[in-house]
């Protein structure tokens, strides 16, 4: 009898570091940090990291992709 693979399930991260946001995004560090200060994206700290919620950063792509498939 053949063993059952156990099930995958490829879920995008809860959160991305600073340095992992950056290089997903292609924006620079004053600017991550410039939308962090005026609430376009929310930050997280654990501890004396700084984590930046993968949604946030899915919204803030998504309406530029939305624009450039438009024109």
């Amino acid at each position: 009898m053949h063993e059952a693979k156990p099930l995958t399930i490829h879920a995008p991260p809860l959160t991305l570091t600073v340095k992992e946001a950056l290089r997903r995004t292609g924006i620079g560090r004053t600017l991550l940090y410039k939308l962090i200060d005026t609430g376009q994206l929310r930050r997280v700290k654990v501890g004396k990291r700084t984590l930046i919620p993968f949604d946030d950063l899915q919204k803030l792509v998504a309406p530029r992709e939305a624009n450039s498939e438009a024109a």
